[in-house]
């Protein structure tokens, strides 16, 4: 009686691939293995590292470092140079994490040869792996652009944040006939060659129309359950962001043990409890 090997079973996208980078053929098998996948921002090689650890697949240096990290009130002040350390820091702590550099406003709008450019910065500067910009069928020579020289493009459509002055404030998108815009946007994203989309603050039953109308992933943020993944700014999944969406779930308080750390080395450093003799040298 002869037997065979079973063929090996692909490694899943959260904590798989056998310690190499998170590619874009990752991303696709994961879509036909109808396997779900976390997403989450990040600023810094610190932050970057833990999550790259405990196994999430994709890290966003997202344009929210405009809010989270220099403290603006929208994303639109956030400038390539403000972003490309952040990104760089990023993919030097990280080892199997694909990163994806968010392209700023102002940075791919004007025309193909700039979106050309600011990408190829990314890639060369950084080593991002990947660039995400917002829009639908506006910004499809860009994309077809970027595809053909090489650059893998997620895409953004929903709610925008770039686009936050058109849209007259943070409001869910997609309603009515518009549902039907962002279909035939995604649709277009696909065709010009990008290997993913975020849907934001839509509909959740549009949201699952577009993921099954799809051959590429859809990644949601406040787009329901049924989107193929999900992204989070961290600061507002661990719980830092004093105010957030609706969609957000803050799965930590790290606001109320960051205070707390805070107060008790203050008061260790007042009463003369800190430094100790175990942190002193001889």
């Amino acid at each position: 009686m002869s037997s065979s090997a079973s063929p090996a079973q692909p490694a899943a996208l959260y904590g798989g691939t056998g310690g190499r980078r998170v590619t874009v053929r990752d991303i696709a098998a994961a879509k036909q293995r109808n396997e779900k996948w976390p997403m989450l921002t990040a600023y810094d090689a610190l932050t970057a590292r833990v999550f790259d650890e405990v196994g999430i697949p994709v890290l966003l240096v997202g344009d929210s470092a405009a809010m989270v990290v220099y403290g603006h009130d929208s994303t639109i002040p956030v400038t390539v140079d403000d972003l490309i350390p952040l990104t760089a820091a990023v993919v030097r702590g990280t080892e199997r994490a694909m990163v994806v550099a968010d392209l700023p406003f102002g940075s791919y709008q004007t025309d193909v040869p700039e979106a050309l450019r600011t990408a190829t910065r990314f890639l060369k500067e950084t080593g991002a792996h990947a660039v995400k910009l917002e829009g639908g069928r506006r910004i499809i020579p860009q994309v077809e652009a970027m595809v053909a020289a090489g650059i893998p493009v997620m895409g953004h459509l929903g709610l925008t944040p770039q686009s936050v002055n058109v849209f007259g404030g943070y409001r869910v998108q997609g309603r009515g006939q518009d549902g039907d815009e962002l279909m035939a946007d995604a649709k277009a994203l696909e065709a010009a060659g990008a290997f993913s989309v975020v849907l934001e603050c839509v509909p959740g039953d549009l949201a699952a129309r577009v993921t099954s109308s799809l051959a590429i992933p859809t990644i949601g943020i406040g787009a329901g359950d049924r989107t193929d993944a999900q992204v989070l700014v961290w600061q507002d999944m661990a719980g830092l962001t004093p105010r957030t969406a609706k969609f957000v779930k803050k799965f930590a308080d790290m606001d109320g043990l960051l205070r707390e750390a805070a107060r008790s080395y203050a008061e260790e450093v007042v009463n003369g409890a800190f430094p100790g003799p175990e942190h002193s040298y001889k």
